[in-house]
């Protein structure tokens, strides 16, 4: 029997997708759960996020009041930066990173690392302070900051970050099944128009990610932002709350692209699938890491289901 993929195609008509490719998804889930039962939310959260953020303003992050508009400034970029680590940006960057050209002369370099960077940053840039405009006019009527609980003591707010994630997750599992063809690639119409917006798509993304976080210091920037009504503010801090976020994400992407003189990208395009099998992976580990992580792990903290978890 001859197989076909989501398009109709006789798979061996494309020698450059990779065989096993059910083994490939099957690997990428299994390594997706083990990640999301190893990671350690209060390690990342608390002994990194609050010790960068307490170091570099000075004071205790969480515990002294934002005492101004521009107080607030910095401390939403200084927030963004100390959760650079956290379980969504990680998962990201992992599924980004493959999709971006990579040149041979130092002036392709910088082009392939400015210019993904730009594009990442436009649709972060965009969903993040359109959300932040809306939180500041709507406030406390959104379920992120209420304090209400529902059932054994779930916060409404981790209920929104489970919906928004795992949509999130879903959408990340969905495009690396679709690089495989085994779906069809939600993306293609829109990027035969517009030949860039794949990262553009990515990075707005990224930005959904303030739309379910929980993280304590940008729970309390949404706080501050919400007091003043100014939906202005709210899109400026939310926005420098995003570009902390990749700060050192994209330092260390450039660091790959420039100071390895092209070679990732030459490794990942040396072998006909390599580069499909790299995207596909990196994409399936996130979404199912993130939807694991969020909309079983989560849950079963709240005695909602079972997940293994680590002592830490």
């Amino acid at each position: 029997m001859t197989l076909t993929d989501s398009t109709g195609s006789h798979l061996s008509a494309d020698p450059a997708l990779p065989p096993h490719r059910a083994r490939l998804v099957l690997l990428s889930v299994l390594a997706g759960a083990a990640v999301a039962a190893l990671w350690s939310f209060r390690f990342v959260d608390s002994v990194i996020g609050d010790n960068v953020a307490n170091t570099l303003l000075g004071h205790d992050a969480k515990g002294t009041a934002i005492s101004g508009v521009v107080a607030g400034a910095v401390f939403a970029f200084v927030s963004g930066l100390a959760g650079t680590f956290t379980a969504c940006n990680v998962a990201a960057f992992g599924a980004v990173v493959p999709l971006v050209e990579h040149g041979d002369s130092w002036r392709d370099r910088l082009r392939a690392t400015a210019a993904p960077l730009g594009r990442l940053a436009t649709g972060m840039i965009v969903v993040s302070g359109v959300y932040g405009a809306v939180g500041a006019v709507v406030g406390e009527r959104l379920p992120q900051l209420s304090p209400a609980t529902v059932g054994h003591g779930l916060p409404v707010r981790l209920i929104q970050s489970s919906v928004v994630f795992g949509i999130i997750g879903l959408t990340f599992v969905w495009l690396g099944l679709a690089a495989l063809r085994l779906l069809p690639d939600p993306l293609a119409r829109l990027e035969r128009r517009y030949p860039r917006v794949r990262l553009v798509v990515l990075g707005g993304l990224v930005g959904g990610f303030l739309i379910g976080r929980p993280y304590p210091l940008f729970h309390k920037l949404f706080a501050y932002a919400a007091e003043t009504h100014n939906p202005l503010y709210g899109a400026a801090v939310f926005i420098l709350q995003s570009l902390g976020n990749i700060v050192v994400m994209g330092v260390l992407f450039a660091l790959l692209v420039l100071v390895g003189r092209g070679r990732f990208g030459r490794w990942l395009r040396a072998e006909p699938g390599r580069l499909i099998r790299v995207t596909a992976a990196a994409f399936i580990v996130a979404g199912a890491f993130t939807v694991l992580y969020w909309d079983v792990r989560l849950p079963a903290m709240f005695g909602y289901g079972w997940y293994p978890t680590m002592p830490w």
